[in-house]
């Protein structure tokens, strides 16, 4: 996977420059630039071990927000510039290129690789949110070839109800009132056979 690197700082950080795109984004409930507070993330593995691919999950107080990002060392190439979260120094790899995770193939091939094992996401290394898992049928990768992925960027506990054409569910544990509090359970995202909707 790519590698962590301890110690290693973004200029600038998640905390400023995260704020004002969650703010311009549809799926946000609130009104102006909201303070986010972190409650954790989780970790997928890039198999080139390229690409850094992480899911924050933020709270700005009233919703739980999910925030899946992928670090590149390069501009992802062809009609991604919508994508693009920010640019940023990393301490030891140079400049990232951050970008929306739901938008760069990467990040939709690992959830789709964690459905069709029925396995679950890198460990974080904090308490606050835990490991995303797949839970569904068994699949073969035939079954994920013409598939959508319906991200949740509002998260909810609870579980879901078994809809036609679904093939997965990637469910995930956050506390989103601190790593000492009960945790809660929802699903983050859902894979589904069905054509996008018109």
């Amino acid at each position: 996977m790519a590698k962590i690197h301890p110690g290693a700082t973004l200029t600038p950080h998640f905390r400023d420059f995260l704020p004002e795109w969650v703010a311009r984004q549809p799926w946000y409930l609130g009104e102006g630039v909201p303070s986010l507070a972190p409650v954790g993330y989780f970790r997928f593995e890039d198999p080139a071990g390229e690409v850094g691919v992480e899911t924050h999950l933020v709270s700005d107080g009233s919703a739980l927000y999910q925030v899946p990002m992928t670090y590149r060392g390069a501009p992802i190439n062809g009609g991604t510039e919508q994508a693009l979260i920010a640019t940023a120094e990393h301490s030891v790899l140079g400049t990232r290129w951050i970008y929306d995770g739901e938008k760069d193939p990467i990040w939709a091939g690992e959830v789709l690789r964690l459905i069709h094992a029925e396995g679950v996401s890198e460990p974080s290394g904090r308490r606050g949110v835990g490991e995303a898992q797949a839970r569904g049928r068994r699949v073969t990768l035939d079954d994920l070839t013409d598939v959508r992925i319906e991200l949740r960027r509002v998260l909810v506990t609870g579980d879901v109800p078994d809809e036609p054409g679904t093939i997965g569910l990637m469910m995930g544990t956050w506390r989103p009132n601190g790593p000492d509090s009960p945790a809660e359970t929802g699903c983050l995202a859902t894979v589904r056979s069905d054509p996008e909707p018109q």
